[in-house]
């Protein structure tokens, strides 16, 4: 009977990239959560409370580990922009950029749209 090969790697990064699109997504999201992890660790002294705390229980204190084990238990994720979305708020930024030349800027409150890019 065939087993899995023992890998340092838990869990093995064949289940992580069945649960995002591409290994530079993995890298992204991974690197993303960790820091969030390490920010809460760090912040729990404050009481801040600003940062989500780990959402798996698991046996290494490391914030990379975590966030892995994260994207497999699928309570990380990602999404992606809408194309048409990112389009509107390029337009919109260089609609402001173009429109700061005109007027006397005197009571003018221009507002710009940038995309949402969250991917917890």
């Amino acid at each position: 009977m065939a087993q899995n090969p023992t890998t340092l790697m838990d869990p093995p990064i064949e289940d992580l990239l069945d649960k995002v699109d591409s290994k530079f997504t993995l890298v992204a999201l991974a690197s993303r959560r960790a820091r969030q992890v390490n920010s809460y660790y760090n912040s729990l002294g404050e009481g801040l409370g600003v940062v989500v705390p780990p959402q798996v229980a698991s046996a290494s204190g490391k914030p990379l580990s975590i966030a892995f084990e994260e994207v497999a238990a699928g309570k990380a994720t990602y999404t992606r922009p809408d194309p048409e979305e990112i389009a509107l708020a390029e337009a919109a930024a260089l609609a402001l950029l173009e429109g700061e030349g005109e007027g006397d800027g005197e009571g003018e409150v221009a507002e710009a749209v940038v995309p949402d890019e969250t991917a917890e």
